[in-house]
């Protein structure tokens, strides 16, 4: 599946490692702290997220979980972007600042064998002489990212998460890190917590791992992000159970329907009040921890900018479209021509006689029965396409022709900027819309204060959406990414056992 999100700088959490006393239960808590960044960091960042977007990695049940005896891992919040925790490899450990990924599934830190790659040298690197469990691999691999690439080869030794210990488990030495991003990055290396399908190499995941060894007592994680401005601690993960502290009332929960990621299905999308109508017969989402905004297709982006106020591209293709095609476009939907044939119909996408393509987003029930394609003819056809989306939502609202063309071309004006960033007035979040999804019937709810992000102070204030626009293709996409701005407001299980995941609003 796709391609993995790079991410925005707006806060920094310093660690300060306060060993306290193991409470009652047996877990263990770090002590965090906090300190904002500043713009030249945040520049940075910025600049980093520019080389890629989204990754590509290879191919009414009872829950009981227990109390929270299970093992917990405290988490640095770093930005707001990317949560971050430690791990140690090897006898005696050596310590490693990781990001915990659902959406990875491979362990891979930087080598002592990193030589031309910048970003070792700001990082912690293994060294696989100063271990006494080290057992030799050697087998080369390399994983590829939107925002760059590692390379480097397989090794074995025993990882520390916490109180726990995996032994023999397989791990990359990274010798090539092949991007800004990993210099800027506060993290050394990803733990993924995604299943087995899409680890490189088959290697046998550490949670897997945790499992099979009997490490837990419960085939479950939990994840606590903080959003707090204000607090000092930066979240959570529970290996083997939850914490009961850190939620409100009981989970829903909704099934894994791909493994791999933990991928589900996502009912309708609302702005305020109103039904978009374009996940009412099911998206695909994504739940990853290693994901810091919510991302989903540029057609529903779009309205969400132009909806919150946010300053969007101005795309000139779009209010071309628009123009020449406008009524066009109404008329062939009102007429019953198949929205996914429209475009082809006007000659501005090509028909390959194969299979649909686009870079919109469709339902899952939609996108299964679609019997032709739009092949990307370039700009043209892309808003086309777009604009088939959103004169079928005016439909839905039962809005005039004129009225839905007016709205149709301020719509090309509220466009996803290329960096994926949209700025916002930070006088008028109080007048913004909330947004939900629809999980399992049920509707989960983000107010703007939930889903927009502060950096700076004062007139240096500057606000940004928590959404942003990542378009995978078929037949992976199009689905939406539920990162860290959702998690951070609902408490998440990822339920191994049962091939579950649940969301709880988090306290």
């Amino acid at each position: 599946m796709g391609n993995k999100i790079l991410l925005k700088a707006f806060c920094f959490w310093a660690l300060t490692c306060l060993l306290l006393p193991a409470s009652s239960n047996g877990l263990v808590r770090i002590g965090l702290k906090k300190r904002h960044l500043d713009l030249h960091t945040i520049k940075a960042a910025r600049i980093a997220r520019q080389e890629g977007q989204s990754r590509v990695g290879a191919n009414g049940m009872v829950h009981d979980l227990g109390s929270s005896d299970g093992d917990i891992i405290p988490l640095k919040n770093y930005l707001d972007a990317q949560y971050l925790g430690e791990i140690g490899i090897g006898s005696p450990p050596q310590n490693f600042t990781v990001i915990f990924d659902t959406g990875s599934s491979n362990l891979w830190v930087p080598s002592s064998k990193c030589y031309f790659s910048i970003a070792c040298y700001f990082h912690s690197k293994y060294k696989s002489s100063r271990s006494s469990t080290y057992i030799k691999n050697g087998n080369s691999c390399e994983i590829h990212y939107g925002s760059g690439s590692i390379s480097g080869f397989f090794s074995q030794d025993n990882v520390q998460v916490g109180d726990l210990v995996v032994k023999d488990q397989v791990f990359i030495e990274a010798t090539k890190e092949g991007s800004l991003s990993f210099i800027v990055g506060k993290f050394d290396g990803i733990l993924g917590l995604g299943f087995q399908e899409i680890s490189v190499g088959n290697v046998v995941p550490v949670w897997y791992n945790m499992v099979q060894q009997d490490l837990v007592e419960d085939e479950v994680f939990s994840f606590w992000l903080n959003r707090n401005a204000e607090a000092k601690e930066g979240g959570e993960i529970v290996f083997g159970g939850v914490d009961e502290k850190h939620f409100k009332g009981k989970h829903t929960y909704v099934p894994v329907t791909k493994k791999g990621y933990w991928q589900i299905n996502m009912g309708d999308f609302l702005i305020g009040n109103h039904s978009t109508g374009l996940c009412a017969g099911g998206c695909a989402a994504v739940v990853d921890s290693g994901t810091s905004l919510l991302a989903g297709p540029t057609p529903i982006i779009a309205e969400i900018n132009h909806a919150i106020g946010a300053e969007g591209l101005v795309s000139a293709e779009c209010k071309d479209v628009v123009s020449q095609y406008g009524d066009l476009i109404w008329d062939l939907i009102t007429s019953g021509v198949q929205p996914g044939k429209v475009c082809t119909q006007l000659g501005l996408c090509t028909f390959n006689g194969a299979e649909y393509v686009s870079s919109g987003i469709e339902s899952v029930v939609d996108k299964e029965n679609m019997e032709g394609s739009s092949v990307g003819d370039g700009l043209l056809c892309s808003a086309c396409e777009m604009l088939v989306i959103w004169v079928q939502n005016q439909l839905r609202e039962k809005e005039t022709k004129e009225a839905a063309i007016d709205y149709l071309d301020k719509l090309c004006e509220s466009l996803p900027s290329p960096m994926g960033e949209s700025v916002i007035d930070c006088n008028s979040i109080s007048t913004m819309p909330n947004i939900a999804f629809t999980i399992a019937d049920k509707p989960f709810s983000l107010t703007p204060e939930q889903y927009i992000l502060k950096t700076g102070d004062g007139i240096a204030q500057v606000c940004i959406s928590g959404f942003m626009a990542l378009d995978v293709p078929p037949p992976h996409g199009p689905l939406w990414i539920l990162g860290d701005v959702f998690m951070g407001v609902y408490h998440t299980v990822f339920d191994y056992g049962n091939l579950e995941v649940g969301f709880a609003e988090a306290a």
